[in-house]
């Protein structure tokens, strides 16, 4: 059977969608990776090779209950330092912190947890919030967290172990054909998290963050090609471009990832270049009820894509368009058809921004 999967896989096509290797202009690279330094499979060194490999210019690592370094360049990837932190309430990713991260002892409560990352300065991200074998637990400080895994590689690889012949099977099977095939086959809708985001998101908003949550199994460099995280393009800054300083570079890292502009792209299907999410505060991320966002895809994928539209947004006649009917969250995602498990395809999420905020109409209380 897992011979099938083999054959089926040499025949997937990727990237679905064609990009012009000279046109991006954004600065892509890696979120959430583990090393030796907790339970992650390649040294700090085989990680930035299989980045550099997989094209890409950044990683935030996130070693398990570890200080986080400085941030430095090895093998011309900038690593960016992070940790991922165990608690009695599930895991929390921290980064960017401004001063040491005082106080924190290994599950110790979630909220205290949350409470030292503030303090310090410091992003925090729900790690896998949904997963079933660890998610976050804890309500006050899932209000205030800044950001949110809404598609984590370590949870794909969890969930398909707990569908062993409808979902690891055939990725397995493929991966023996075509690594990133392999990968991609564990990639599936995430309805939950993106429940769970937009209830969040109504509050505040939120950064969503797609995580490679990566051990080295799959390999670091596949999970690297088949997904990534992507600063928008600096104005006046050439593509491609971060600062040579590491601490400038990972600040430019941290802002980006932080603003909720980065943008989550599944790029074995295909680079972002070109996408843009029109008619909201891009700097705030909201929008009214009443307003019509605009998704501008790449010319030459208009054919193959569709709109999933989540939350207080009804997708417009023509398939682009995007109008706010109510308060509350919209999350907009272009989903393309992609490679199946056989020699047919099926939908997968392509481009991932982070939520809109839908505030009252313009004209309330007037």
């Amino acid at each position: 059977m897992a011979g099938f999967f083999t054959l089926s896989a040499t025949y997937a096509e990727y990237p679905v969608i064609p990009t012009r290797a000279d046109a991006l202009g954004w600065v892509r690279g890696a979120f959430h990776v583990h090393t030796t330094g907790s339970d992650g499979r390649g040294t700090v060194e085989e990680v930035a090779a299989a980045a550099r490999a997989a094209g890409l210019r950044f990683v935030v690592l996130t070693d398990h209950n570890d200080s986080p370094r400085e941030p430095a360049y090895v093998d011309g990837v900038l690593l960016v330092p992070g940790v991922e932190l165990s608690t009695d309430h599930g895991h929390l990713v921290a980064f960017g912190m401004q001063r040491p991260l005082e106080g924190f002892r290994p599950w110790m409560d979630g909220g205290e947890a949350e409470a030292a990352v503030e303090k310090a300065g410091g992003v925090s991200v729900l790690a896998h919030p949904v997963q079933e074998r660890n998610p976050w637990r804890h309500p006050e400080a899932t209000r205030r967290a800044d950001g949110f895994e809404l598609y984590s590689a370590d949870t794909f690889f969890r969930d398909a172990l707990r569908h062993p012949f409808r979902r690891l099977l055939p990725a397995v099977g493929a991966f023996f054909g075509q690594p990133l095939h392999g990968v991609m086959l564990l990639v599936e809708p995430q309805p939950e998290a993106t429940a769970r985001l937009l209830e969040l998101a109504r509050e505040k908003p939120r950064v969503a963050l797609c995580s490679h949550d990566a051990h080295g199994l799959p390999p670091y460099e596949d999970v690297f090609q088949a997904l990534a995280m992507y600063l928008p393009p600096v104005e006046g800054v050439g593509p491609e471009t971060l600062p040579e300083d590491p601490r400038a570079a990972a600040e430019r890292v941290v802002k980006g990832l932080a603003s909720g502009r980065a943008l989550c792209a599944f790029r074995a299907l295909g680079e972002p270049e070109g996408f843009v999410l029109e008619g909201l505060d891009a700097e705030r991320r909201e929008a009214h009820v009443g307003d019509v966002l605009t998704v501008r895809l790449p010319p030459y994928a208009e054919d193959v894509v569709r709109l999933e539209v989540r939350g207080a947004g009804r997708l417009g006649a023509d398939g682009r368009t995007v109008e706010l009917v109510e308060e509350g969250a919209v999350q907009v995602e272009a989903w393309v058809r992609a490679p199946g498990r056989f020699f047919g395809s099926e939908w997968k999420p392509w481009l991932v921004p982070s939520p809109v905020r839908v505030l009252p109409r313009r004209n309330e209380g007037r």
